[in-house]
C-alpha cells in the first residue's frame, strides 16, 4: 500500500519549491514513532533503498540514539551519481548539534521526486550527466550541447536544470579542486556557492548550507522588495493620473476630494476625475469609472482623464466631448465589453448656473442654504461611454444659485449594502445621510470622509466597488 512522503517535520522551509512526491513501493513511516524506538532502515520517500541513500538512515538513526524527538533544522539533497555510495557528504551538524537530513538522488528524476517542502538546500556534483530534454533545450536556445563528455555546456546545463526545477531554493555546485573556473561560473549562473569535492569535511559543509540558505532567503527578500518598491513606483504613477491636482487658480470655488479602491486588495481601482478652469472663467469638473478593478482599469481610467483635460482645455465641452471621449475609449480598450460611465458639469463664471452631461452614471447632488440636499435632474441621461457607437448625450442646464455645495460620486458610494441582508443604500439612502451630515455642521474634507466611512460601516466592512467623490463649494 503506498505511503505518502513524510510531511515536515521541520521548522518551515526557507525557501522551498513545490514538486509531486514520489509514489513509494513499500515501508511504514516512522515520522510518529516514540522515542528509543529501533526503526527499519527505510527511505523517507518509502522507495526502495539504494547505497547511496544509506547516509540519510544513518542520520536518522543518529538523531534516535541522541533520544529527542525533535525534528532537524536543515534537510539537505545530495544530486550525484556515484553508483557505488561513496560517501562524499559527511556527517553533518547543524548550528544547534543537531544532524543534517541528507536525501541522495542519482539523476535529476529521482531529485524531483525528493525535493518535497522540507528541502532547504541542494548540493548539485557538477559531475553529473545531463540528460536528454537538457541538451535538447539547451541546443534551442543556440548553445552548443555535448554528448555527456562532462563537457562544461553540459554541466551547467545540468545546473541550469535545477534552477529551473527549484527557482527558490538554496542550491550549492560540487566540482574538483582543478576546476575553479567552473564553479564560479555556476554561482555566476544562479548558485549560492561552489565547493570543492576533494576537500569536503562535515564542518566546512554545515557551515557552507547555513550560509547558502541564509544568502537565498536575502536574495529572495530582497527581490521581493525591489518587486514591491516597482509596484508602489507604478501605483505611484497611476495615482498621479487618476488623482490629479485641480486646476483651479483664479476661482472662487473650493475643491475636496475623496478616493477608496474596493476590498482594499490594491492601491488603485477604475475610478477617476478632475476639475479644470478655462480662460473665460468656466469652471469644468468630471468624474467617471471604468467597469471593473485592476491596473488595467486604472490605467484606462488615467487615460481617459487626460484626454478629458487636453480636450476641456482646447474648448469642447457637452455632447462633442463626451462623443470624443468615447471614440478614445474604443480604441485603448482591451476588450469590446470594456465600457465606462462619466458625468461632466461646467459651471459658468459666476458660479449660478451649470450644465450637466451624464452618461450612465448616477445624477450629482446639491445642497444650500434653506435648500435640502437633492439630485440633479437625470432624465436625459445618455448612454456609458462604449455602449452605443454613434451615441448622443444631451446637455442640460441647471440653476445652482448664490450658494452652494455639489457633489460628483461613483456608484460605489451608494451601491454598499445596509446591515447584514440585501438591501443597498442606494440614491436615497445617500441623500438623506448627506443631508444629516449637513445639518450636523460637517463640510468640505469632513462631510467626505463621514460620508464614506458612514456607508463603509453600513456596508460591514470593505466596499466591494471603488469609491471616488468630489466636493465643489461656492459661498456668496
Amino acid at each position: 500500500m503506498p505511503v505518502p512522503v513524510p510531511r515536515q517535520r521541520a521548522i518551515p522551509a526557507v525557501e522551498c519549491g513545490q514538486a509531486p512526491a514520489a509514489s513509494p513501493d513499500s515501508g511504514p513511516s516512522k515520522e510518529q514513532a516514540p522515542p528509543g524506538t529501533t526503526h527499519p532502515a527505510e527511505n523517507p520517500t518509502g522507495r526502495r533503498e539504494h547505497p547511496t541513500e544509506k547516509r540519510e538512515k544513518t542520520t536518522n538513526e543518529t538523531t534516535d540514539q541522541l533520544g529527542s524527538t525533535a525534528p532537524t533544522n536543515l534537510t539537505l539533497l545530495l544530486i550525484e551519481d556515484d553508483p557505488g555510495g561513496s560517501p562524499i557528504v559527511p556527517d553533518l551538524l547543524d548550528q544547534t548539534g543537531k544532524p543534517i537530513r541528507v536525501r541522495t538522488a542519482r539523476n535529476l528524476t529521482e531529485a524531483e521526486r525528493l525535493l518535497t517542502d522540507d528541502v532547504h538546500c541542494i548540493l548539485l556534483d557538477l559531475a553529473l550527466s545531463a540528460p536528454a530534454p537538457a541538451r535538447t533545450s539547451t541546443e534551442a536556445n543556440g548553445t552548443s550541447a555535448s554528448t555527456g563528455d562532462g563537457s562544461g555546456d553540459d554541466e551547467l546545463a545540468v545546473l541550469r536544470h535545477v534552477l529551473e526545477l527549484a527557482p527558490r531554493h538554496a542550491v550549492l555546485a560540487l566540482t574538483s579542486s582543478s576546476d575553479a573556473e567552473r564553479g564560479a561560473e555556476a554561482v555566476a549562473v544562479g548558485a549560492q556557492d561552489y565547493l570543492f569535492r576533494d576537500e569536503l569535511d562535515g564542518r566546512l559543509l554545515s557551515r557552507a548550507i547555513r550560509y547558502a540558505v541564509e544568502r537565498k532567503r536575502s536574495d529572495s527578500a530582497e527581490r521581493r522588495l525591489a518587486e514591491g518598491r516597482l509596484r508602489a513606483q507604478e501605483n505611484a504613477r497611476l495615482e498621479r493620473g487618476l488623482l490629479p491636482t485641480p486646476l483651479l487658480e483664479g476661482s472662487s470655488l473650493r475643491f475636496a476630494a475623496r478616493y477608496r479602491p474596493g476590498r482594499s486588495r490594491a492601491l488603485l481601482g477604475g475610478d477617476f476625475y478632475d476639475v479644470v478652469r478655462t480662460p473665460d472663467g468656466t469652471v469644468h469638473a468630471m468624474i467617471g469609472d471604468v467597469c471593473g478593478h485592476g491596473p488595467d482599469e486604472a490605467a484606462l481610467g488615467v487615460e481617459l482623464r487626460i484626454a478629458w483635460r487636453a480636450l476641456t482645455l482646447a474648448g469642447l465641452c457637452g455632447d462633442e466631448l463626451l462623443g470624443t471621449l468615447q471614440q478614445v475609449l474604443e480604441h485603448e480598450r482591451a476588450h469590446d465589453e470594456i465600457f465606462a460611465t462619466l458625468c461632466a458639469v461646467d459651471i459658468s463664471p459666476d458660479g449660478r448656473r451649470a450644465g450637466l452631461c451624464l452618461a450612465g452614471h448616477p445624477s450629482p447632488l446639491v445642497s444650500g442654504p434653506g435648500t435640502p440636499a437633492r439630485l440633479l435632474p437625470y432624465d436625459n441621461n445618455g448612454p456609458a461611454l462604449g455602449l452605443l457607437p454613434g451615441a448622443r448625450w444631451p446637455r442640460m442646464q441647471v440653476e445652482l444659485g448664490a450658494e452652494w455645495s455639489l457633489m460628483l460620486y461613483t456608484d460605489g458610494l451608494i451601491e454598499g449594502h445596509v446591515g447584514e441582508g440585501r438591501e443597498r443604500l442606494g440614491q436615497d439612502g445617500m441623500v438623506e445621510m448627506v443631508r444629516r451630515q449637513l445639518s450636523e455642521g460637517l463640510r468640505g474634507e469632513q462631510l467626505l470622509r463621514a460620508t464614506v466611512n458612514e456607508v463603509r460601516e453600513l456596508n460591514g466592512g470593505e466596499l466591494a466597488d471603488d469609491v471616488a467623490v468630489v466636493l465643489l463649494d461656492r459661498t456668496a
